[in-house]
């Protein structure tokens, strides 16, 4: 086989893993859409059929906007992971700058710590901090969803791995030229960060908005919960065991994400490969 017959050969069969590697990464989410749109006879039908003999989509979908108020638990969701990642921004980004670029006693110790930071889970510091918000009455808020998550070791790790690249000479200049810190963080690295920056946004809105276990701690308001949650009153109160319903209802809440992703996808590539973050 000369290489040209080769080269086919090998990109055939990368190809051919990736596709399969999508295949199967794509298939709950088709199987969702797919179950959202059939009657429940059909459901758990032997036959194994992309297209339902009876389309029962606009049943399924308006009984999963009319039982249950799913359009707030998307805003909820919306709300918290919004909060979250503004918070975690304008805690990690000047975290991140000081780590990079500013030299000062204890920063590589420091900086140790922010790495196992990484390795403590949210379920160790969930007790004092549930206890703590009962103390205060803030039980039952967007605030108390919210508060675990306002420092984030993540971020200030892949901000610190994309700044370390950052000119030191447009610093320096900026430094001759009057600016303080704050300043030559805010106005100059910061949009230079943005690829970084999306990434991690993908990041945070992902993992936030599909988290249960806290919003099931510190939430037992219906009007408030978010997505997951509400998806769990949904299915207990509402649905029962209509499961059309159900993937219905999982399709409204979960094209949020999609369109997030989307949106930044381009940005996410771009700061993932720049940081250096695999």
């Amino acid at each position: 086989m000369n290489s040209a017959g080769r080269r086919f050969a090998s990109l055939f069969i990368t190809h051919a893993i990736l596709l399969t590697g999508v295949a199967f990464i794509l298939l709950p989410f088709i199987w969702m859409l797919i179950t959202s749109i059939k009657p429940p006879d059909e459901v758990f039908n032997a036959q194994l059929r992309l297209w339902p003999k009876q389309f029962y989509g606009i049943e399924n979908y308006t009984m999963a906007l009319t039982s249950a108020p799913l359009l707030r638990f998307a805003l909820n969701g919306l709300i918290v992971c919004g909060g979250i990642l503004i918070v975690q921004l304008l805690v990690a980004i000047p975290c991140a700058y000081a780590l990079a670029k500013l030299k000062f006693p204890g920063r590589n110790a420091l900086f140790v710590l922010v790495l196992l930071g990484l390795c403590v889970p949210e379920q160790v510091p969930a007790l004092p901090i549930y206890i703590g918000l009962a103390k205060v009455d803030l039980l039952n808020t967007y605030f108390a969803m919210m508060v675990p998550f306002f420092l984030s070791v993540f971020a200030i790790f892949l901000f610190r791995q994309f700044f370390r690249s950052f000119p030191d000479d447009i610093i320096h200049a900026a430094r001759l030229d009057g600016m303080s810190e704050f300043e030559i963080v805010w106005r100059i690295v910061t949009p230079s960060a943005m690829p970084a920056i999306a990434a991690f946004a993908v990041f945070s809105f992902v993992a936030h908005w599909n988290d249960l276990y806290w919003p099931l701690i510190v939430i037992s308001d219906v009007n408030l919960a978010p997505p997951p949650l509400g998806m769990m009153f949904f299915s207990d109160a509402e649905a029962g065991t209509n499961y059309g319903a159900l993937t219905a209802a999982a399709t409204i809440l979960t094209a949020p994400l999609l369109i997030v992703f989307l949106f930044a996808r381009r940005r996410f590539i771009e700061g993932i490969t720049m940081t250096g973050v695999k």
